[in-house]
């Protein structure tokens, strides 16, 4: 990556930008800690979001967890097309060949906008539906409904500033995106209680406050993220020549990537409907330790975030033993941390619960979350580093089928079961069981899968050098 433009994170050494050099647990450091800062400032927006609603009501804490995997859908689609073209663009990069890499950050982009908004245009009008079809009350429909409507609004301010972080990160810079995204989600923070409350004479809005604060907040940060990719960094090209070309590499892995992250949500819908079947206090609850839970989730999120762009650079360049170091790194601190969450969780969940929310069945059914689900953290952690590494690697198929395996054909059956013999308790017992059983899955897979490849592409050399090597004699 020798050919990085002289502006482009010219604040940066070389040897930062380019992660097929220097020590591999730096590099993964460097990107994790300033992804989590980013996913700490989201995440404690969202988080902040259900405080703010838990003092309009349970009704409205009912209607925003309705809203979730709907929420979790539409972010599926664009993170799952930025896991594509991540992919590419880091192996690209890997390989020393920027001026492609820019090309195909800017049709990337392009096409990323253009689905998520034909997929929230046609959403638009069948939210209603969607909120009956869970389960969701006479009365917290209408709010479900409106909340979401106007959330769309700035989806297409969100996906951009969305996936061009995981871009920026791919062309190595793993500082500005977490800045980047601390502003938006500080501005998030501030204004949405304005709009809910009615501060400063504005009037209040309740729930669909947050969704004004949501919009606002995402807009600002669509015009910071363009400005630097287009002036500062100089990522973008006014170039739309080959743009089929690079839809197809992006879509070879973003497409089943964006299949996985839909499969999630749609499961999602039915556990919901399942909790539906205890009542909105349950419902509201589960909302509530999933918005606590994430905040814990967010080291191993941000690892495996991380873990990406890494192993796609030296996938690229064929350091294939740093390919292996770093995921042996990844993967113990992803459970150090499981371990360390799960206490911090056990015993924080009711203090934490009730100062978000004083129904008492709301308290009950988020603590009994608390306790059970995240004692699977560590191994979720395993679990989405694979995934990251199949997806780098260019092996888009593995992390779907995983995606299947656990929401469809494990997860949901468990959860029917759990929810006959304990309750909504059987769910929450579900949920964890199995992650357990796929991160071993996982883990088994994506040796063999390494393995394969790295045989692969030394023979594939050794034929090249054997061929070159008779053509000089």
């Amino acid at each position: 990556m020798n050919n990085l433009p002289e502006n482009a994170d010219a604040d940066l050494p070389p040897n930062k930008r380019d992660f097929t050099q220097g020590a591999v647990g730096g590099h993964l450091t460097r990107l994790t800690g300033f992804m989590m800062l980013g996913l700490v400032s989201v995440m404690g927006a969202a988080l902040v979001e259900v405080v703010y609603i838990g003092r309009v009501g349970a009704d409205a804490l009912a209607a925003l967890s309705f809203a979730f995997p709907l929420v979790m859908l539409f972010q599926g689609i664009a993170m799952g097309l930025a896991v594509g073209a991540s992919s590419v663009v880091a192996r690209t990069l890997g390989a020393g060949e920027f001026d492609k890499g820019r090309l195909l950050i800017t049709h990337s982009l392009l096409l990323v906008m253009i689905l998520v908004s034909l997929a929230s245009a046609l959403a638009y009008q069948h939210v209603d539906d969607y909120f009956e079809l869970l389960g969701a009350e006479p009365h917290i429909l209408p709010l479900a409904t409106s909340y979401i409507q106007l959330w769309m609004a700035g989806l297409p301010f969100f996906t951009i500033a969305m996936v061009g972080s995981t871009l920026m990160r791919a062309a190595g810079d793993a500082v500005t995106p977490g800045y980047l995204m601390v502003i938006g989600s500080g501005l998030q923070v501030l204004i949405t209680p304005i709009f809910v409350f009615g501060w400063f004479g504005a009037a209040a809005h309740g729930l669909q406050g947050a969704a004004i604060g949501f919009v606002i907040a995402r807009l600002v940060s669509f015009v910071m993220y363009s400005y630097v990719m287009v002036l500062k960094d100089q990522l973008l090209v006014p170039q739309l020549a080959g743009f089929l070309a690079s839809c197809k590499a992006i879509l070879h892995v973003g497409l089943p990537a964006m299949a996985s992250n839909m499969v999630q949500p749609l499961s999602m819908s039915v556990i919901t409907g399942l909790l539906a079947s205890h009542g909105s206090a349950v419902v509201a609850g589960f909302g509530v330790a999933s918005r606590i839970e994430s905040l814990a989730v967010i080291v191993i999120v941000s690892q495996s975030m991380s873990v990406a762009p890494f192993m796609g650079q030296n996938w690229g360049a064929a350091r294939f033993a740093r390919v292996q170091e770093g995921l042996r790194l990844a993967n113990g601190l992803a459970i150090t941390w499981g371990v360390i969450a799960y206490v911090a969780l056990y015993f924080l969940a009711a203090p934490l619960v009730s100062s978000i929310s004083d129904d008492p069945g709301v308290v009950e059914a988020a603590v009994a979350y608390l306790r059970i689900v995240p004692l699977a953290i560590g191994l979720l952690g395993v679990l989405m580093n694979s995934s990251s590494c199949f997806n780098a690697l260019g092996r888009p198929l593995p992390p779907l089928l995983l995606t299947i395996l656990q929401m469809l054909v494990i997860q949901v059956p468990l959860a029917v079961l759990g929810n006959y013999l304990w309750g909504y308790v059987g769910i929450f017992v579900a949920a964890a069981l199995t992650v357990a059983i796929l991160s071993v899955i996982a883990w088994f897979w994506l040796r063999a899968e390494m393995a394969s490849g790295i045989a692969k592409r030394t023979a594939t050399t050794s034929r090249v050098l054997a061929s070159a090597s008779q053509t000089a004699v």
